[in-house]
């Protein structure tokens, strides 16, 4: 049903490039073709290259980099009048707006693409940018708004056989499932996108789906061992293709792992080193998250209980601020759970 994931985002003259390539790979590949594109004043294979210079920029954590390039895109496809590639470069803007916590820029950006990828006749773009606007509403807990869209999303995906989209649907309404307590349903939809990741040989795909997996294993089951164990076979594959954002956050769910077994102070070590990873690449969701997990950790250590309190206190304002509904439930639960007085 399905055939060999590919990759979308890498065009023009990259289209030879695999879903699998490496980040450092894909960045070399794509600024060389980059500029010999600029030195002969091809606007359109400019745009095409930039894209994945963009790409690469944004999941390998370098954020500054990817806003230039994404931008630059953008600019040498309307030169080149190019509908299309402007749509690809809006999305490539978006999701890089939400991954650093910007939501409501995240959101316009994502519907301008869909809204262009339409107009030229682009349903891959059109998807993918539709995908960016269910997975904003996701992550910050609007589940009931983006549940719908979701499923449309996977439907179509798997009409059109294309694997790598079918994987991303699976995985956002599992996480949906996982984050409302329907274990069992989670784990079925994990383990069918790590299945169709597998054998579509999505190696990105693959490694998320083992996180969704390790997760459910731990929380569910109480399998310390097979969750870590399905968590260091995810991180091999964001070691080889150098998936920062991914990577950190492989940490951060071992941290998950480890405190639910009540082995705290190896979880406060790994919560330590994903909040390093996400604030050296400037994301606010995954820092919110090990900051909760690190608090909760160094709570069950000893930690003065006021100052955990006034910690949670703030954590749950910048999570207000940015607009993360469910994280912002985690800390309200936390509070709970460590019968902490929230500080006024």
């Amino acid at each position: 049903m399905y055939g060999k994931a590919f990759a979308p985002e890498y065009q023009g003259a990259l289209t030879t490039l695999s879903v699998n390539s490496s980040l450092t790979d894909v960045l070399v590949a794509g600024t060389e073709e980059l500029r010999a594109a600029e030195r002969t004043g091809r606007h359109g294979e400019a745009a095409r290259s930039g894209l994945a210079v963009a790409e690469a920029h944004r999941r390998l954590g370098q954020i500054g980099e990817a806003d230039r390039a994404w931008k630059a895109s953008f600019r040498a496809a309307r030169a080149a009048g190019d509908t299309g590639a402007m749509a690809w470069a809006l999305w490539s803007g978006g999701t890089l707006a939400r991954q650093r916590g910007e939501f409501p820029l995240a959101r316009r950006l994502l519907q301008l693409a869909a809204d262009l990828g339409e107009r030229g006749g682009d349903v891959v773009v059109r998807g993918y940018s539709l995908a960016g606007l269910a997975e904003t509403g996701r992550i910050q807990g609007d589940y009931e708004a983006v549940a719908r869209l979701h499923e449309q999303l996977l439907a179509e995906a798997r009409r059109r056989g294309e694997a790598r989209h079918t994987v991303w649907a699976l995985e956002g309404i599992a996480q949906i499932h996982r984050n409302t307590g329907s274990y069992d349903t989670a784990f079925a939809l994990f383990e069918e996108a790590a299945e169709i990741a597998a054998r579509a040989e999505d190696r990105r795909g693959h490694a998320w789906a083992l996180r969704g997996l390790a997760d459910i294993v731990s929380v569910r089951d109480g399998d310390t061992e097979r969750a870590l164990e399905l968590l260091s076979q995810a991180e091999q594959t964001c070691r080889t293709m150098k998936l920062s954002s991914a990577l950190a956050y492989n940490h951060k769910m071992r941290g998950n792992v480890l405190y639910r077994a009540g082995r705290y102070a190896e979880a406060r070590d790994l919560y330590e080193q994903a909040l390093a990873e996400f604030r050296a690449m400037s994301e606010p969701r995954g820092e919110a998250l090990s900051r909760l997990g690190l608090a909760k950790s160094r709570a069950r250590l000893g930690r003065d209980r006021a100052e955990t309190a006034a910690e949670l206190t703030e954590l749950a304002r910048t999570l207000d601020r940015i607009g993360l509904r469910h994280a912002r439930e985690m800390v309200a639960r936390a509070q709970q759970e460590l019968d902490t007085e929230v500080v006024r």
